[in-house]
């Protein structure tokens, strides 16, 4: 495919343009992106649930400022690690940002891959604002004191054995809020998408894509993720919020208690990395998306 010729046949014929770039984590979506926003007058919109917290840019790989080649990025380092974002947040602010775009004259780009992210924009869901569920928490958690947490977990099988799949029995946390989860989305609703969209996945054969992740990893480190991690748990933030289980936050913290060595920590972030992307994949072969997704292979890539 030409893509720089498909897609200025694409915004010549669109009223309300749309470009979403998704993939994997280290696939060059932001590379990618920026050439594309550049080429085409664009705006870039993260669709990233980590990237919206202040604090952890090396541990989320968010691009840096004096990276941006003078392109707007939105979405990025909106709220502190211990304020709550929802789904229903982001989908209000990210909205509100296309209009803005548009507005400007310009072209809204979404990058990320967070599905639930990009899927509530293409897809039109009608996102809910639901508060935490704090009865439910303490339901769940004194029965997992009391019976044990694989009866929790098994509860999390029943309603949404997808999630119970990529979720460890001991880990308590996230088997009460996916449970929590499946009660926002039984309440979620698709609407039809008031965009025209042009969806791009980047692809990269697997070994390739595992070995981009390790070199992004060892990078991570020589910029400074121990430092700024530490720098996390001196503000005081709690290791149990959202925000602090994030990838190259939860897996540095080890070593900076003197649980393990720093190689140590960094092959499980490595690992866990790889993992994650595994399940990026998966999640965008299993949905039923609308519109046709133009797929680029990585190996293309400028």
């Amino acid at each position: 495919m030409n893509l720089k010729k498909d897609l200025t046949s694409f915004l010549k014929s669109a009223k309300k343009p749309l470009i979403v770039v998704l993939g994997p984590t280290a696939s060059s979506k932001t590379g990618l992106s920026l050439d594309i926003a550049e080429e085409l007058n664009g705006e870039i919109i993260s669709a990233d649930s980590r990237q919206v917290y202040r604090g952890m840019e090396i541990a989320v790989d968010t691009i840096m400022p004096e990276e941006r080649r003078g392109i707007p990025h939105h979405m990025i380092g909106i709220v502190e690690p211990d304020e709550e974002f929802t789904l229903a947040n982001y989908k209000k602010l990210a909205l509100q940002k296309i209009e803005e775009i548009h507005d400007r004259g310009k072209t809204p780009i979404i990058v990320g891959g967070t599905g639930l992210y990009i899927s509530t924009i293409t897809e039109g869901y009608n996102v809910p604002q639901i508060p935490p569920d704090k009865k439910l928490r303490e339901k769940l958690e004194r029965e997992a004191e009391e019976k044990g947490k694989k009866h929790v977990h098994e509860k999390l099988e029943k309603l949404d054995p997808e999630a119970a799949k990529n979720i460890h029995p001991n880990n308590l946390r996230y088997v009460i809020r996916a449970i929590e989860k499946t009660r926002e989305k039984a309440k979620v609703k698709k609407s039809v998408p008031k965009f025209d969209m042009f969806l791009i996945g980047i692809n990269w054969p697997r070994e390739e894509l595992y070995e981009r992740i390790n070199k992004r990893v060892d990078k991570q480190i020589e910029r400074g993720l121990v430092e700024e991690v530490k720098k996390l748990l001196q503000k005081g933030y709690d290791e149990k919020l959202p925000s602090m289980s994030s990838l190259g936050v939860k897996e540095i913290i080890p070593y900076i208690k003197g649980k393990m060595s720093l190689d140590e920590c960094a092959e499980i972030l490595k690992k866990n990395t790889r993992n994650y992307a595994k399940r990026q994949m998966t999640w965008w072969r299993k949905r039923q998306i609308p519109q046709k997704v133009n797929v680029v292979s990585g190996d293309n890539l400028p």
